[in-house]
């Protein structure tokens, strides 16, 4: 089916708060010297100077709690959320419009990925998957199947397990998923295969390291790397059984990991052994990007805030 072709009933409004960047917020994304996070009651915050100041978008049609946010250049990105809404922006985040929603699904989007201005991803709870090929006009529901599961018997119904995160690694797609499934691409999500973890827990987070290297992590601390595309994984011991949410990329040695309970795992060695930093409030971060080669700008319970690595 096509979603969003039909008019999208009027939305509550987001509010201004005067708190917003001090609430829950669940992502953030870099373009230049462009920042934006997204979280609860549809607050979004928009920085033009790499996160020294913020103010919060002026027009967001949703009081949904928005889940994740992509920047395709620092005027053009898009944010999903509960309801399964959809919100694009194409000045910077100043204003967004809804291009989809489907609050009776009930269940809601947790990442979005564009490969081109054109060609766009999202997914989320209980198997939802949509494309766009025209640029976010329209966007199509698909069936998501794992090529590599055997077949539904009678009239078993196939398992619909949650998708949690999407990234690019080299020439492949990668989905973290739930009960320890990760799913790879090679054809830029034509088509998904399954590739075998070490771990049946949730893995809530990608991390791409360059050609076909990557981490992915999750429940209970569980880390794996990966230099074969998901061909084989080796367990990084992390120190901590919280919940790892969001990775990223600090410079070509360092890569920083976040989590529940205050958890911040710091690698110097491009992803080799990564040591625990673990956070005296115990607020839980849910994503983060570089500030400096020695800071991240991270989003959580605590809302927007500059952690330093040590």
């Amino acid at each position: 089916m096509l979603a969003g072709l039909p008019c999208l009933a009027p939305a509550a409004e987001s509010w201004v708060a005067p708190l917003a960047a001090r609430s829950l917020l669940l992502d953030v994304a870099a373009q230049g010297a462009k920042r934006i996070a997204v979280g609860a009651r549809g607050h979004i915050m928009v920085s033009d100077d790499s996160g020294a100041t913020w103010r919060q978008a002026a027009h967001v049609p949703t009081v949904a709690l928005l889940t994740a946010v992509t920047l395709l250049d620092e005027r053009h990105g898009w944010a999903v959320g509960h309801d399964e809404v959809i919100l694009r922006t194409s000045d910077g985040g100043e204003t967004w419009t809804k291009v989809h929603e489907a609050p009776q699904a009930e269940r809601p989007l947790l990442d979005i990925w564009f490969a081109d201005a054109q060609r766009g991803i999202a997914i989320g709870a209980y198997a939802a998957y949509y494309t766009t090929a025209d640029g976010g006009a329209t966007w199509n529901e698909q069936t998501f199947v794992d090529a590599a599961a055997p077949p539904a018997s009678g009239d078993e119904l196939p398992p619909d397990y949650h998708l949690n995160r999407i990234a690019a690694v080299g020439s492949h797609l990668f989905i973290a998923g739930e009960a320890g499934h990760v799913y790879r691409s090679d054809d830029q999500g034509a088509t998904w295969r399954s590739v075998a973890l070490p771990y049946d827990g949730s893995m809530y987070g990608l991390l791409p390291l360059g050609d076909e290297a990557l981490l992915v992590f999750g429940l209970r601390g569980n880390l794996f790397r990966s230099n074969d595309a998901g061909g084989s994984w080796t367990p990084l011991e992390t120190g901590t059984v919280a919940m790892l949410t969001s990775g990223v990329r600090v410079d070509d040695r360092t890569l920083a990991i976040v989590g529940l309970a205050g958890t911040v795992l710091l690698s110097r060695d491009g992803g080799a052994r990564f040591t625990l930093q673990q956070r005296e409030d115990r607020k839980g971060l849910a994503g983060a990007v570089a500030a400096g080669p020695d800071a991240l700008l991270a989003v959580g319970e605590g809302g927007i805030e500059r952690v330093a690595l040590q």
